[in-house]
C-alpha cells in the first residue's frame, strides 16, 4: 500500500509534465541555436555579417512578421516564407563598422506569429579598433 502511495503522486507528476511540455509546443514555436553572437575585434569599416539559425518545434507554420536591427548599422534579412513545423530557417545580420569605435551591442528584434515569446531579440556584439595606415 506505501508503494501505491508513492507511485500514484509520481505518475500524475509524469501526465503535468508531459501537458505542459505539450501545451508549450502547438502552434508554432521559435527555437534559436543562439541569440548573441560576438565578432570579437573588428577592423574599423568593415561588414561584417552573421547568420542566427531558428528551428520551428511547434505544431503550425511560423512567420516572421517583422525584423528592425537598433539602428541602420544593424541590417537584418530573413525568408518572408513561413517555416514548417520541424524545418529551419535563418536571419542574416549585417553590421556595418563604419564611423564605430570601442566596444558595440547592436540588437535586432523580430516580432513572430508564435504562440509564446513572439517577440526576440538577436544580438551581435564586437570591439572596433581603429584602422591602421601601412601598418602604423
Amino acid at each position: 500500500m506505501k508503494r501505491l502511495v508513492l507511485i500514484i503522486p509520481l505518475f500524475f507528476f509524469a501526465f503535468y509534465v508531459q501537458a505542459q511540455e505539450t501545451l508549450v509546443k502547438s502552434g508554432p514555436v521559435i527555437k534559436f541555436e543562439e541569440k548573441v553572437h560576438d565578432f570579437k575585434v573588428i577592423t574599423q569599416g568593415d561588414i561584417v555579417e552573421h547568420t542566427f539559425v531558428y528551428e520551428n518545434i511547434g505544431t503550425e507554420p511560423l512567420r516572421i512578421i517583422s525584423a528592425r536591427g537598433s539602428c541602420g548599422c544593424t541590417v537584418p534579412k530573413y525568408s518572408k516564407e513561413d517555416i514548417a513545423p520541424g524545418a529551419k530557417g535563418e536571419v542574416l545580420v549585417r553590421f556595418n563598422s563604419a564611423g564605430k569605435m570601442g566596444k558595440q551591442n547592436k540588437t535586432v528584434t523580430l516580432v513572430t506569429n508564435a504562440t509564446t515569446n513572439n517577440r526576440i531579440v538577436l544580438t551581435v556584439r564586437g570591439t572596433i579598433e581603429a584602422k591602421t595606415i601601412d601598418g602604423q
